[in-house]
């Protein structure tokens, strides 16, 4: 399995990443990143790319893929619905149209959220915006997986570079603990990671993979 990973230095794509490696049928994995992460591994190609609406430079690299794993994205918290949209919707088909161009067969993972809005009209903006991700991937790719985590327990040394977050989970720890117990409520980094790979090598109960689902698929590759 040759595998592209866009936000892997995010808290997400990091547990992912370490996922990636320690997989013994992931061969490759190509990481496209804004900035130098300093991770390096016989099986990481990692590309930095400063344009994440044209990818036409690095097709070459993107071309072998057999699965992407979407975790690149933002907190809406503070963001005006233009600037959230341009972020989680317009980079994410960015990408997800050139995949398609070079392998239409490919399996798309996306990291969405819980709580998305299917139907695009509900009152919550960043449900809202999610729905319309979604269902655009869902339609242009047969084997497209959105998955819906709730808390994300980091594992492995997997930390958020968001301030805020950081402070929150150290605070939070001996709850997020318990939360990434309860199967309908959390999951951990590494349990989401196996995941991802346990969908692309053998599908998933629907498009909309929502926790429980996650956490059924991430534990039978633990």
């Amino acid at each position: 399995m040759n595998v592209v990973l866009f936000g892997g230095s995010g808290m997400v794509g990091q547990g992912v990443l370490i996922e990636c490696l320690d997989d013994p049928e992931v061969r490759r994995i190509v990481s496209v990143v804004r900035r130098p992460t300093g991770v390096t591994h016989a099986k990481l190609t990692e590309i930095v790319h400063a344009d994440f609406l044209d990818y036409t430079a690095i097709d070459p690299a993107l071309r072998d893929a057999d699965a992407c794993f979407f975790c690149l994205g933002v907190s809406s918290v503070g963001m005006k619905e233009e600037d959230y949209r341009h972020v989680t919707y317009d980079f994410t088909m960015a990408a997800a149209q050139t995949l398609h161009r070079l392998n239409p067969k490919l399996a798309f993972i996306y990291v969405s959220g819980a709580g998305t809005d299917s139907t695009e009209k509900g009152r919550s903006m960043w449900a809202r915006v999610k729905g319309k991700t979604e269902n655009d991937l869902t339609g242009l790719f047969e084997r497209a997986y959105m998955f819906r985590p709730g808390y994300i327990h980091p594992v492995k040394g997997v930390s958020s570079k968001t301030g805020w977050v950081r402070v929150a989970i150290t605070v939070l720890r001996p709850l997020g603990f318990v939360l990434k117990q309860l199967p309908g409520v959390g999951t951990s980094s590494d349990v989401l990671g196996r995941a991802m790979i346990a969908a692309v090598r053998s599908g998933a109960p629907s498009h909309a993979v929502e926790i429980r689902e996650i956490n059924t698929l991430g534990a039978a590759r633990g």
